[in-house]
């Protein structure tokens, strides 16, 4: 049976980074390529969200936004409906999306020259914001346990030297998938405590878990650090809505929450309106039912990668609780990391994420983006079967 998320919009020609800029950045032909790199999905977001653009177009007048209660309290229902949590209104502060809320964590609660803990390989963009900042990138790395990322507390405490002032957590993980249990969220908070760390916990991805897994919010699973933990959480990646630059820091705790509203105020964000509208209308029971449908498509869409990529010899797929990023390891193969990249991209011109710039640890994968239509996966697995066909 046809499923909507089939349906196929050409995003070529349209200021697409996903599509228009792949062959600038990786040599892959627009007009010959797939487009698996950058985290955006090729699919239309709800109709809840194009219908609310279309009463603002439909108006005619862009002025200040003002009011705020309905998009406070669609993130308030939202986030106790799907995740278990109460939210009050006067945590959340909207940013321009959660790159820009790890800046303005930075900026807020640390100085230059602090050291801030990434638990390496992870999301690109954290260790670009630290290191522009003038912070110190703390390497701290998963261990790649039988195809799975563990975290190793025992290891990250020798390396502290006192001079980290943050943590920053990508939960659920990205790229390796992860979601991680109450356990581990509760080793974090411990570890953030031991070592006098801010906690920043990026849960961009907290709707996009796969059945047989449960993503539980930090502030949940330990409480009892809320006088150090910054909460990040964003409808963007949920919603496939990324060019509206909106996501919301929400800060329990009093303290740092002047903190963060002082240094809001001394640089003047506030939320554009079209991207207040976009969140409020997303985060409703039409948005609810439309990821739904979205997590059941990219199930399948997982299935079909891993199932050929399982295929090829010296390949193997982390397997995905969450997200739509798979995270594909070469090792196997033998092959140094400059082959196979150029077998993908010169053979199966196929565009995707190079793994070392997610950190130590990611030197020998490349992280490939299932958020597209099947007959876009199917291909890709065929190119890929054909490019490492010597293999076989």
């Amino acid at each position: 049976m046809t499923s909507p998320f089939d349906t196929t919009t050409n995003r070529i020609g349209t200021h697409s980074m996903k599509w228009d800029m792949m062959q600038a950045f990786y040599g892959v032909p627009t007009d010959q390529g797939l487009a698996m790199w950058i985290a955006d999905m090729d699919f239309r977001p709800p109709a809840c969200v194009q219908r609310a653009l279309e009463v603002m177009t439909e108006h005619g007048i862009y002025g200040y936004f003002g009011d705020d209660t309905a998009y406070l309290d669609a993130i308030r229902w939202w986030m106790q409906s799907r995740h278990g949590w109460a939210v009050e209104r006067e945590w959340i502060f909207t940013v321009h999306g959660l790159v820009n809320g790890t800046g303005l964590c930075l900026d807020a609660f640390t100085a230059p020259g602090d050291g801030v803990v990434l638990t390496t390989p992870v999301y690109h963009a954290f260790a670009r914001t630290i290191k522009a900042a003038g912070r110190v990138v703390v390497e701290c790395h998963l261990a790649n346990r039988d195809g799975r990322y563990e975290m190793d507390f025992d290891l990250w405490d020798t390396q502290m030297t006192g001079k980290e002032r943050m943590f920053v957590l990508c939960s659920p993980h990205n790229p390796g998938g992860r979601v991680w249990t109450v356990a581990e969220l509760r080793g974090v908070a411990d570890f953030c405590k031991r070592h006098n760390l801010v906690l920043v916990s990026d849960e961009i991805h907290h709707d996009l878990v796969f059945g047989g897994h449960k993503h539980i919010p930090m502030l949940l699973a330990a409480p009892d650090i809320a006088d150090r933990l910054v909460m990040m959480t964003a409808t963007t990646k949920t919603f496939n809505i990324a060019s509206s630059h909106t996501g919301n820091v929400i800060i329990a705790d009093p303290v740092l929450r002047t903190k963060f509203a002082a240094k809001m105020m001394a640089l003047g964000i506030s939320g554009n309106s079209f991207g207040l509208h976009m969140a409020t209308a997303a985060y409703s029971p039409e948005g609810a039912e439309w990821v739904d449908g979205l997590m059941r498509y990219l199930d399948g869409n997982r299935k079909v990668f891993d199932e050929g990529m399982a295929a090829i010899p010296g390949l193997r797929s982390m397997q995905l609780e969450a997200t739509y990023l798979a995270w594909l390891d070469f090792a196997g193969t033998g092959m140094e990391a400059s082959e196979f990249i150029a077998r993908v991209e010169k053979k199966a011109k196929i565009a995707t994420n190079h793994g070392a710039v997610f950190g130590a640890g990611g030197e020998m994968f490349l992280r490939f983006n299932l958020g597209t239509q099947r007959a876009i996966v199917v291909e890709a697995v065929t190119r890929m079967q054909r490019a490492f066909a010597d293999l076989r």
